[in-house]
């Protein structure tokens, strides 16, 4: 049987979406989020949500001074992308012991996915209350932003939380499906490190969207 190649791919678009479909069973078709936001979104947004975002979007355009002072958050958006990345190579380097790693099992690699999901959560989660607040004070037109995207947030996290939370069984199947095909060799193991560092890469892009579009309407404003 011939072995499987490290995936590779480019972290754009749905990025994520693609890399968990290379690396599922060929009988685990994973939708494209492009063609399933829409549908999936009316399925998540119940009537309360809904009277919020419509408020959110029909907010009055008070008058508000226009704030021109330079924000260094551009910045700290590119300081945080560096940390967390270097925080996921660390957690996802392999330790050199291949057939000891083999033997130990996925479990301890599921929780250090789930360690360090956790800790993107929090640190993309505070950064983006930050760039939104500076949103805010801009002008009434990206104050009304603001408030959607924090409507936004609040209505989709829950569902981010749990389909991102499902990322870690499908890679279990990558990690199970690896570990038959190399009939007990460790030589496999580096090879499900890096395409597990990969798809962490691939989250990590998905989860900094909303940031990096809040700073985007920064510098067009």
């Amino acid at each position: 049987m011939a072995k499987q190649k490290s995936v590779q791919t480019s972290l754009t678009g749905a990025a994520l979406v693609r890399l968990l479909e290379a690396l599922a069973d060929s009988r685990v078709r994973v939708r494209d989020a492009r063609t399933g936001f829409a549908d999936g979104l009316v399925q998540w947004v119940g009537w309360a949500d809904a009277i919020e975002l419509s408020a959110a979007l029909e907010r009055p355009l008070a008058d508000q001074a226009l704030n021109e002072a330079d924000s260094d958050e551009r910045a700290e958006f590119g300081r945080l992308r560096t940390s967390l990345e270097q925080g996921l190579a660390r957690a996802m380097a392999p330790t050199g012991h291949s057939v000891m790693e083999a033997e130990v099992g996925y479990g301890s690699l599921r929780k250090r996915y789930v360690m360090q999901q956790q800790t993107m959560e929090v640190a993309i989660g505070t950064l983006r209350e930050r760039v939104r607040a500076v949103v805010a004070e801009r002008s009434p037109e990206m104050a009304r932003l603001a408030a959607l995207d924090a409507v936004m947030d609040q209505v989709l996290s829950v569902q981010e939380r749990r389909l991102l939370a499902t990322v870690p069984g499908l890679l279990e199947r990558h990690y199970r499906r690896l570990r038959d095909e190399y009939e007990g060799s460790g030589d496999w193991v580096k090879l499900f490190h890096q395409d597990m560092h990969t798809v962490l890469l691939a989250e990590l892009d998905l989860r900094l969207q909303p940031v990096e579009g809040l700073l985007d309407a920064l510098d067009e404003d």
